[in-house]
């Protein structure tokens, strides 16, 4: 997973998969989520991000650090 922020344009990309999008869904304003072909999602697309979150505090938690570790 991935995360991309574009300050100029105030959007957060959070990449779920490598996947090319095939279809998108708002599902709220101004937050798109994007499927692959088989209807997986693989991104989630957030405008007006600093509007919606705290884009400037990352906080993560329960990750898999073992896997993390061995990569």
């Amino acid at each position: 997973m991935k995360l991309n922020y574009d300050a100029a344009t105030d959007s957060l990309y959070i990449h779920l998969s490598d996947t090319v999008a095939a279809d998108s869904d708002e599902v709220s304003n101004g937050v798109v989520l994007d499927f692959a072909a088989d209807g997986s999602l693989v991104g989630i697309d957030v405008q007006h991000a600093s509007l919606k979150t705290d884009i400037h505090s990352l906080s993560l938690s329960h990750l898999p650090v073992r896997e993390l570790l061995a990569a």
